[in-house]
C-alpha cells in the first residue's frame, strides 16, 4: 500500500512526521513525498524535507496525507496547484487525510463536508462550507482529518486500525511508545493564554 505525503513551503513538521512514523511502521506501507518540484521544502520552523516525486509524477495513490501550516492563510492563497492535484488524486485514493490546518486545503478542494482542524483555523473551515468538529479525529467517508499538530499521530493510528485492524494499530502504538494522556484543549485553558496564542498565530498570517 502506498502512502503519499504532501510537501509545500511552510508546512508544520510534526503534522508530517507524526503520521509518517505511524504509517511507515506498517511493513506493507510504502511512503513517498510529493511536492510541486523536487526542490527541498522548508517547514514553518525550519526543518528541510526532500521530495521524492512531483505532483506531475503521481497520478494515483492509496493514501494521501496533507499536513497543515502555521501560515495556513498564506498557504491557501498560494495553493492553486496543490488544490488542483488534490482534487485529481482524491478520485484514486482509498483514504484522503489531513492534519491540523491541512483540512482547510481539503475544504478548498471541495473534498470534505465534516472535519476537524487546529482550533485557530475553525472559521476557515466554516467559511468553506464544512461542518466543523472539535473531535481529535473525524472520519467523513474516506476523508480522515486530525486536529492540531500532535493529533496527526492519533489520526494515523485510527487510520491503521481502520485499514489493518486493532492488533496492528496497537503494535504500532507500542512500537513508537505513544502513550497519550488526556490533552489540554483550547477550551480548558485560561483566556489570557488563548488570547496570547491567538495573537502569536495571527502575526504569522500577515
Amino acid at each position: 500500500m502506498e502512502a503519499t505525503f504532501v510537501l509545500y513551503p511552510n508546512l508544520t513538521a510534526l503534522d508530517l512526521i507524526g503520521p509518517f512514523e505511524v504509517l511507515a511502521s506498517v511493513p506493507v506501507v510504502t511512503p513517498k513525498f510529493v511536492a510541486a518540484t523536487l526542490d527541498a521544502v522548508r517547514s514553518d520552523n525550519g526543518l528541510v524535507v526532500q521530495p521524492t516525486h512531483t505532483f506531475a509524477d503521481v497520478k494515483s495513490t492509496d493514501i494521501v496525507v496533507v499536513p497543515g501550516s502555521g501560515h495556513w492563510k498564506q498557504v491557501l492563497r498560494e495553493s492553486e496547484e496543490l488544490v488542483t492535484w488534490l482534487r485529481a488524486i482524491h478520485v484514486t485514493t482509498k483514504w484522503t487525510t489531513s492534519v491540523c490546518t491541512g483540512s482547510t486545503l481539503l475544504a478548498e478542494a471541495g473534498l470534505v463536508s465534516r472535519a476537524t482542524t487546529h482550533w485557530a483555523a475553525r472559521e476557515d473551515l466554516e467559511v468553506r462550507g464544512v461542518e466543523v468538529s472539535t473531535d481529535r479525529v473525524v472520519f467523513d467517508g474516506k476523508v480522515v482529518t486530525g486536529a492540531g499538530v500532535s493529533a496527526g499521530i492519533d489520526m494515523a493510528l485510527r487510520l491503521v486500525e481502520a485499514e489493518f485492524g486493532e492488533v496492528v494499530a496497537q503494535a504500532v502504538q507500542v512500537g513508537i511508545e505513544y502513550d497519550p494522556q488526556p490533552p489540554r484543549s483550547y477550551d480548558s485553558i485560561p483566556p489570557e493564554i488563548t488570547e496570547g496564542l491567538r495573537t502569536a498565530l495571527a502575526s504569522r498570517q500577515a
